[in-house]
């Protein structure tokens, strides 16, 4: 949905394109004088020109052509080297001669603050109020003489003229030219990272170029105009995140990355690489906003980009890499007991050992003496340290005395007269039972201990009494569900081994049922939750309860409603759960009880949406459409396997430990928040569940002991056995805002944005969301330019970090999500839906969501390998070729796109279909054919589909097809179909408005 225009005039342009519709009080002038043809890096002789035309604020077309003339007489590549990593100029003679659009925002300085983006404030002692946007705009336009922030010493390099051009080779051409990829400390000098230029970065038919919006085009061939820029910029020349992370992967690739104390800049989330624990954690476990944090507070503000961490506590090991080390908690060397953090690599011993210095309190402890050992070496390390995994490792495990329950398996089935009616109970029988038979094992496996229970419900709880003691199983009915009191007993959880029998014996008869009340009104979906959680109570234990729901969904309460969600700036409350879905979490979580609810209708009423307390329990909401379909039945089976078989934590405790210079701000994420940001509780937690945690400065920091942020996971296992993770990271710290800038990643900030914005939709409006995300990141790249930069460049040159080039891309699609710019093709409910789901992903899983894998397929007919996945593609129409397959690959969809000119015998062979138009379009699955392109790209499916946490339903769009909206959302570099701007428009309003900022 485009956003709603205010009542001021404003062009059509803002709005088809997301912008705020806020335009700037006044004329609209130029603030870039200078941009001309595309190139990048000024000659000395060109700079008294552009300070004049600077200076002097207007501007003839007399001035710009002798400006052009000047810059156009040198049509060699020319390079300044510096640190920075820079765009060619954005602008075009063509583009200049029209009126620029006014920003998005109101940069200019004679303008009104705005007073709802005051960045937040990194000391506790000041009043966050009191940080408004003209402090941060008078931090920023200070002159270099009164910066108080450093910047790296070993700035000042020469200019070097190369006399070569730029060969285009499709998406990458115009890409960094001459990065030198390796890492530095931040103490050792300075890569010398030539700027790169191009003669030209618009198109050749820049002329004939209309700055309006058109109407979309369902035909995504590379005239598309979806994928061209309304400001003539050539979008293939732009910075590529393909690029970016090819690059990550060539320069990790075979290799291992080892993280030890003070860590350095880890490989990206999407490269796959081997991780050597060596004192500092993985960062699969805990990794980094920036690998350099600030030390003071004023740093950290100038730099406007958040200070935190993404925490992934119970992530999965690689099959390469050692297991994390388990130990008993009695044999650990105690932790601070000022505090309460864990041992650690992080402490600091004193005094021969006898004393340790906690670096999250500033505190000293003693050693017991039952634990003591000396220290050796000038840094102090104790003797046993190699033998003790709390004293070496960033993540190690122990093993506390006492035991719990162990985890229950709980099945909740709708057996109400539209479930009966909709024949499909028979086969969710047969698939829960084929599961609990795989599940038993031989005597003395983990499966087959596991204990299982079932109910049945409409109105009334019926609850089943599996006691192998008895002949058969008995039912119990409770027909009063206002006060839910039930006959808790042991026969209602059984081992499975010693239930399978009973559990048979009931699934084949639920289907038989006769419905015996009516359940026109529907039922509400909290009626199996307090069932469930009441035997988990009675019989103490924690569990999964799987729900399968069909009968309509009722509003129980008081319930939000979806009326008023479009064209408005009032927060958005349909986002939010109603109290009694919080209060009903929370009782779920007290008790380690995690929902999974199988949705079998497809019904959608109001805001009776049943995913909120699923996703704030841990668990999930599946839907399907009565599984009347095989696509549906599949999706079923593998997600119920799945959700059966993950490796799971129960009754889980979370806390936060940073240095004493630092604290938790805020904390993002499926959970149901406290009164301490530090302390999360959480009823069940898998290997994907993933926080982000902001920090913030309470005081400078001290560079020499750098920061330390420590998780520690407290959870009950599937057995029964109480465990403690911990998982400690230590980080540098500088005074020189360059080492922060140059430690930061675009897939992180990428992930940590989302899950803050996508917490933040409860309470605040979507078009404030994404002009925040806008103004941070073009404060950034402002600030990165006034700061930062070692060399003069140009206005024309875009100046970004070396590994933030992919983040205005990231940024871009994040903001014309279906959650923060919904349109009117998603309904309420599936953006409910999509909002949880995303929060639930990993790093890696979010970055895949928001920059899908676009793979070309034909090119591996003529090799005897599958299609490869390490070769993907731009996500932008113009990749797409009429006469190749390409797969678009996310974590809730697969599509496969064809052209209308593949080649009959490439249809023969994946499809066994004749020609085009005989192309089955839609949900499908591809024919098992006994060739090389159909095994392989079965393969690659099939391989994908593992890696994401739920099922997916492959998609076959045809070109033209009307369906082929659906791969328009994942092409995230072209407008969207909701209204979002393309990536080149993106990155001009970036461009434009963070020189605005300096001028």
């Amino acid at each position: 949905m485009m956003d709603a225009p205010s009542p001021n005039a404003c062009p059509p342009w803002a709005v088809q394109n997301g912008w705020s519709s806020d335009a700037p009080a006044g004329p609209v002038c130029n603030p870039l004088p200078d941009f001309q043809q595309l190139s990048l890096g000024c000659e000395p002789n060109q700079n008294p020109s552009y300070n004049h035309l600077q200076a002097s604020g207007v501007y003839s077309k007399s001035d710009i052509a002798a400006f052009s003339t000047r810059s156009n007489s040198h049509p060699s590549m020319q390079y300044v080297c510096k640190d920075d990593q820079s765009i060619p100029d954005i602008l075009s003679p063509t583009i200049q001669e029209r009126n620029i659009p006014p920003c998005s925002l109101p940069y200019n300085e004679a303008m009104q603050p705005m007073q709802h983006y005051s960045p937040p404030n990194p000391y506790q002692a000041v009043d966050p109020s009191s940080y408004s946007q003209h402090t941060y705009r008078s931090l920023l336009n200070q002159p270099p003489a009164q910066n108080p922030l450093p910047v790296s010493s070993s700035c000042v390099e020469p200019q070097l003229n190369h006399n070569q051009h730029l060969a285009s080779d499709g998406g990458n051409s115009g890409s960094f030219v001459g990065f030198n990829e390796t890492l530095t400390s931040p103490s050792a000098p300075i890569q010398q990272q030539p700027l790169w230029s191009v003669a030209a970065l618009s198109k050749e038919s820049i002329n004939d170029f209309v700055p309006t919006a058109s109407p979309l085009d369902h035909n995504l061939t590379p005239q598309s105009p979806n994928s061209e820029s309304r400001y003539g910029l050539n979008p293939e020349l732009l910075p590529s995140a393909v690029k970016v992370m090819a690059e990550d992967r060539a320069e990790w690739d075979g290799k291992v990355f080892i993280s030890e104390h003070f860590s350095r800049l880890p490989p990206l989330a999407t490269t796959s690489c081997v991780t050597e624990d060596r004192g500092n954690v993985s960062p699969l476990a805990i990794r980094s906003v920036t690998y350099c944090v600030p030390c003071d507070g004023q740093t950290a503000l100038l730099s406007r980009l958040p200070l935190g961490a993404l925490v992934t506590p119970f992530f999965n090991q690689n099959e390469c890499q050692k297991p994390i080390p388990l130990c008993k908690h009695a044999d650990c060397v105690v932790g601070c007991r000022w505090c309460g953090a864990s041992m650690c690599p992080a402490m600091g011993w004193q005094d021969c050992g006898q004393r340790f210095y906690c670096p999250f309190c500033g505190k000293l402890n003693e050693v017991p003496w039952q634990q003591y050992q000396p220290t050796k070496g000038a840094e102090g390390v104790r003797v046993d340290q190699d033998t003790r995994p709390e004293l070496s490792m960033g993540s190690y495990e122990t093993l506390n005395s006492d035991k719990g329950e162990a985890a229950a398996l709980l099945l909740a089935i709708d057996v109400s007269a539209s479930a009966l009616r909709g024949g499909h109970l028979e086969f969710v029988a047969q698939q829960i039972h084929a599961l609990l038979t795989s599940l038993v094992r031989e005597a003395g496996d983990a499966s087959s201990d596991l204990r299982v229970g079932l109910m049945t419900y409409d109105s009334r709880i019926h609850l089943y009494d599996l006691s192998p003691d008895l002949s058969r199983p008995h039912m119990l009915v409770i027909a009063e569900t206002e006060d839910l009191q039930l006959p808790v007993r042991e026969g209602l959880l059984v081992s499975l081994k010693d239930c399978i029998e009973s559990i048979d014996s009931v699934l084949q008869l639920i289907p038989q049922f006769g419905a015996e009340c009516s359940d026109s009104s529907g039922l509400s979906i909290e009626l199996p939750v307090k069932a469930g959680l009441a035997v988990l109570q009675g019989l103490k234990c924690p569990g999964k309860l799987l729900i399968f729901h069909t009968a309509a969904l009722i509003e129980t309460g008081h319930t939000n409603s979806s009326s008023g969600f479009f064209g408005t700036n009032k927060p958005k409350s349909i986002f939010q759960p109603s109290e009694k879905a919080i209060s009903l979490a929370k009782e779920c979580i007290s008790q380690g009880c995690g929902v999974h609810m199988f949705v079998l209708s497809q019904q959608e009423v109001g805001g009776a949406w049943p995913g909120h307390i699923p996703f704030l329990t841990g668990g999930a909401l599946h839907t399907y459409s009565y599984l009347q379909g095989e696509l549906d039945r599949e999706r079923f089976s593998t997600d119920l396997k799945r959700i059966v078989e993950t490796e799971t934590g129960y009754k889980a405790e979370l806390r936060i430990f940073v240095s004493k210079d630092l604290r938790v701000s805020g904390c993002y994420g499926l959970f149901v928040p406290g009164s301490n940001t530090g302390h999360i509780a959480m009823a069940t937690l898998d290997c994907r569940t993933t926080l982000a945690v902001e920090l913030a400065h309470s005081k400078a920091l001290d560079e020499t002991r750098g920061a330390a942020v420590q998780v520690v996971l407290s959870y009950i296992s599937q057995t029964g056995e109480r465990r403690t993770r911990v998982h400690t990271l230590t980080l540098r710290c500088s005074r020189h805002l360059q080492d922060t800038f140059r430690n930061y990643q675009a897939e992180t900030l990428l992930t940590f944005y989302c899950k803050k914005m996508y917490c933040a939709v409860l309470g605040r409006p979507l078009q404030e969301l994404r002009e925040e995300l806008q103004t941070d990141v073009t404060e950034a790249l402002a600030s990165y330019r006034k700061h930062c930069c070692s060399s003069s460049v140009s206005a024309g040159q875009l100046v970004l970090p070396q590994f933030l080039r992919a983040l205005p891309v990231y940024v871009n699609s994040l903001r014309k999500s279906e959650v923060l710019l919904p349109g009117l093709r998603s309904s309420v409910h599936q953006r409910l839906q999509q909002r949880c789901r995303v929060l639930g992903l990993d790093t890696c899983s979010t970055v895949r969501h928001f920059y899908p894998l676009l793979l070309p397929l034909l090119p591996s007919v003529d090799s005897s390998s599958p299609p490869d996945p390490q070769g993907a593609l731009r996500c932008t129409s113009s990749s797409l070729d009429s006469r190749g397959l390409y797969l678009a690959h996310a974590p809730f969809t697969v599509l496969l796109w064809v052209g209308t000119q593949v080649p009959a015998g490439i249809l023969v062979e994946l499809f066994n279909a004749s020609c085009f138009s005989s192309l089955p379009s839609g949900e499908t699955n591809l024919p098992a054919l006994e060739n090389r392109l159909s095994i392989g790209v079965r393969s690659l499916i099939s391989s994908l589909n593992s890696e994401v946490p739920y099922a997916r339903k492959l998609v076959v769009v045809k070109q033209g097809d009307t369906c082929e909206e659906a791969l328009q959302r994942h092409l995230v570099e072209d407008k969207s179909p909701n209204g979002g701007a393309s990536y080149a428009d993106f990155l001009y309003h970036l461009h434009v408005n963070s020189v605005r900022l300096l001028l």
